[in-house]
Formats: C-alpha cells, sequence, structure tokens
C-alpha cells in the first residue's frame, strides 16, 4: 500500500460511503468507498484497491489503487499501482506507473503538470522554399 509522507490520513471516506458532489480538503485524505463529482486537496490523496471515483480531481500529490474515471491533476507526484486504473487525463509534475496499472487517457509531465514544451516559447519559424510543383517544363535557356 502507498505511504502517506505527512504521517495518518486526517480524513478518511469509508468503504461503505456512496454518494455525489464536491469534496475540498486542505490535509490529506484516503478514498476507501465510491464518489462522483469533484475532490481538492492541497494535500496527498490516496484511492485506495476496490475504490472508485468519478469525476475531476486536483490533488498535491495523489496514489491511485482503486479507479478513476475523469481527469487527475496533481502539483507534486502521481503513483499508479499495480491494482490502478485509471480513464482521462492526467496533468502533473512528476509520474509513477507500477507494472500493471492501467492508463487510458492523455498525459503531460512537467514542473506543476506542464511539459517542458507547453512552458518554453516558441521559437520562430523559418518558411521553406517550396520546390516547383507545376507539371509544366522548366526551361532550361538551351535552344
Amino acid at each position: 500500500m502507498a505511504s502517506n509522507a505527512g504521517g495518518e490520513f486526517t480524513t478518511v471516506i469509508g468503504p461503505d460511503a456512496i454518494f455525489k458532489g464536491e469534496l475540498k480538503f486542505e490535509k490529506s485524505v484516503r478514498h476507501l468507498g465510491q464518489f462522483e463529482g469533484q475532490i481538492e486537496t492541497t494535500g496527498h490523496l490516496l484511492i485506495a484497491e476496490g475504490a472508485k471515483l468519478t469525476g475531476e480531481v486536483k490533488a498535491g500529490s495523489v496514489d491511485v489503487e482503486g479507479e478513476v474515471k475523469g481527469n487527475l491533476s496533481s502539483t507534486g507526484k502521481v503513483c499508479l499501482t499495480t491494482s490502478a486504473r485509471l480513464e482521462g487525463d492526467l496533468h502533473t509534475a512528476r509520474l509513477e506507473v507500477a507494472d500493471g496499472a492501467v492508463f487510458i487517457g492523455r498525459c503531460v509531465v512537467g514542473t506543476n503538470g506542464q511539459s517542458p514544451v507547453e512552458s518554453a516559447k516558441p521559437s520562430q519559424s523559418v518558411k521553406q522554399p517550396q520546390p516547383n510543383q507545376s507539371k509544366e517544363p522548366v526551361a532550361s535557356g538551351k535552344k
């Protein structure tokens, strides 16, 4: 099981909890039940094995052991364990994927969830001359 670097989880959503809505936390959360909606925390979020979350996640760091259907955004690290299933887009600063994890979606990894390519200034493009594509013969100057 994933560890919580900050100690114990300050909030635990039990395995028998089934609900919809919007949740906001300042510290760590351990989700064991079924939830549909949006979860936001600046702390650590653990989606435990057997837990299901459908919706949007914004967190400091996330460990996925269960199932997530929706977009996940993290300013820190996301860990997908062997039992994890994530269907949605992922934006994170760092990513760890264990053998056996299932991820279906798009992924952006970089500082604060922005890829280095996105955060860099676009370079000036130089127009390349186009080859003559007409089917008419080109005059060679010879007679």
